[in-house]
């Protein structure tokens, strides 16, 4: 994966909507009802309802290249999991009348668990339930191998730290830069040089199995339904066969931890002797590296991932 800014292509939402009205009459057939959903960095979402009912999402990609990796992982994803991850029903490159590339998917109804007030005030038991049936669908993804590892479309690596180190040293190289600029913290690179030294160590154990990871398993991605039950994953990111590990560091961001997802992970399946510094090294050199793509740094997401590894570092 390149470590580097992306330039998003510039899009308002009035224009999407208009875009989206165009693909859908294009691909689908004449839409009754067209609501935005939210967008991020690189991405923007509307859901789009037909006169029979039927109901799709169609995504625009604010970034160029993006497009056939996504449409790749998603229905990869789809074809090996319990639950619903939505499979993509068209595609379509940027052209004269829509100058960025999008695509429709199905959509998953029901809300993302992290703004649901109900579930996070379940009792203990419920949540761990909720808890059980989240890593059950994701031990689903995990179970499908491969022998190599590395990006889904193309895994060629022997060995996981053979794909992983030359990444992990290149968001190091590029956030020294931004320190030396007065665009990166103190704390973040001296956090990130001091789990560098002790790199060899959090990873000396051998990852034996190139599993399929979502890449992206963090609770805003985890949709529910109106009784609190799980009803499907979305939003993969940098899918690839991987460190099945690398899929857990998500599970304590923003309320995770109400969920005790990752805990049950690893009661149920077991992990490897340094998983939690791991983990910790997985989430900070992710944020940075979601903070050299985008611009955007999370203060409320990367403070708590600073304090975790340097809590790390201190075990070992």
């Amino acid at each position: 994966m390149k470590v580097e800014r992306i330039k998003a292509i510039d899009l308002d939402k009035n224009a999407a909507r208009n875009y989206t009205e165009i693909i859908v009459r294009r691909e689908v057939g004449r839409p009754v009802k067209i609501k935005y959903l939210g967008g991020g960095s690189f991405g923007m979402a509307y859901k789009v309802t037909f006169l029979d009912g039927r109901k799709i999402v169609v995504k625009f990609l604010r970034a160029r290249d993006m497009l056939e990796k996504e449409v790749y992982d998603l229905n990869l994803l789809a074809a090996n999991c319990s639950v619903k991850i939505p499979r993509v029903l068209f595609s379509c490159k940027a052209d004269d009348e829509i100058p960025v590339d999008c695509y429709g998917m199905e959509l998953i109804e029901g809300s993302n668990a992290v703004f649901s007030l109900g579930l996070f005030l379940k009792s203990k038991k419920r949540r761990k339930q909720f808890a059980d049936e989240v890593t059950t669908a994701l031990h689903d993804i995990h179970s499908r191998k491969n022998e190599k590892f590395g990006d889904t479309m193309h895994p060629a690596y022997s060995r996981w730290l053979d794909f992983y180190k030359p990444y992990a040293e290149q968001i190091l190289l590029k956030a020294e830069e931004l320190f030396s600029e007065g665009m990166l913290p103190e704390k973040v690179i001296n956090s990130m040089r001091a789990a560098w030294e002790k790199f060899d160590l959090i990873f000396s154990e051998e990852v034996a199995e190139a599993c399929l990871i979502h890449g992206d398993i963090n609770i805003a991605n985890i949709m529910i339904d109106k009784q609190y039950k799980l009803s499907g994953f979305i939003d993969p990111l940098n899918s690839m066969y991987a460190d099945r590990e690398y899929d857990l560091f998500q599970f304590d961001n923003l309320t995770g931890k109400r969920f005790f997802l990752r805990e049950t992970y690893i009661g149920k399946y077991g992990a490897s002797k340094y998983c939690d510094a791991k983990c910790a090294f997985y989430g900070l050199f992710h944020e940075v590296y979601s903070y050299i793509k985008s611009g955007m740094l999370v203060n409320f997401i990367m403070n708590p991932l600073v304090k975790n590894m340097n809590k790390r570092l201190a075990e070992l």
